[in-house]
């Protein structure tokens, strides 16, 4: 009985806590106030206050996080439904995936050995540009801690999310598809749901850069795990 009120706790928290996160950024749509991030926050400051070992609320967390598996093959539907879009603009989509996951990657992995991190927290960082799910197999894979790489994961798309639309601001890109690349390719899913709100054809083109760089970015992190570590 014990267990199943864990269970039910867990679930219940985290879809009260996202509920009302996500109630609060549809009255004030501000950057900071992104529904993962202030959902996260409530979760990680429940946790700590009434001393709820991770352990402990991952026995109801775990039904969320086995969700994550099908939506890796979920991916395949968006890359589909936006083919179109792919064969209109190959080579910039090509291009531009293809640098964003090597910067993601490479800039990852060279900061956290310029702070002399463990190999397996470098393992766990390496993927921190595709998607949790991904994320999760590559650094499992490459001998890294999968919740960490969530971790960073989180870190990455909240992040983006949060100054993306800034910098890109900064930077003068006003283009679709120079927003959607560089979303999609920096905060893939978190990133992209920012940019649905701001122009609905760079979120397509988001979308489809989140798809084909957790590709990019499975191929590539073992390759650059070897080359550099």
């Amino acid at each position: 009985m014990n267990s199943l009120l864990i269970i039910l706790a867990g679930l219940i928290g985290t879809f009260i806590a996202y509920t009302g996160a996500l109630y609060l950024y549809q009255r004030f749509p501000y950057p900071v106030l992104l529904p993962v991030f202030v959902a996260t926050l409530i979760i990680a400051i429940s946790l700590l206050m009434f001393d709820v070992p991770y352990e402990a609320y991952m026995q109801g967390g775990k039904w969320i996080d086995w969700l994550l598996g099908p939506a890796v093959v979920a991916l395949a539907f968006p890359l589909y439904k936006q083919w179109e879009l792919v064969k209109k603009y190959p080579y910039p989509l090509l291009a531009g995936v293809g640098v964003g996951s090597v910067l993601g990657i490479s800039t990852g992995l060279l900061l956290a050995k310029w702070f002399q991190f463990d190999d397996q927290i470098i393992y766990s960082m390496i993927p921190k540009n595709s998607t949790t799910p991904v994320a999760m197999d590559i650094t499992e894979s490459l001998g890294g801690i999968a919740p960490m790489a969530t971790v960073f994961v989180m870190i990455a798309g909240i992040g983006g999310a949060i100054t993306g639309p800034t910098i890109l601001k900064w930077c003068g890109i006003t283009h679709f598809l120079g927003m959607g690349v560089g979303m999609g390719s920096a905060s893939h899913a978190i990133g992209t749901s920012k940019t649905m709100e701001q122009s609905v054809q760079a979120g397509a083109v988001s979308t489809v850069a989140m798809t084909l760089s957790a590709i990019a970015i499975s191929i590539l992190s073992p390759v650059f795990s070897y080359l550099l570590l």
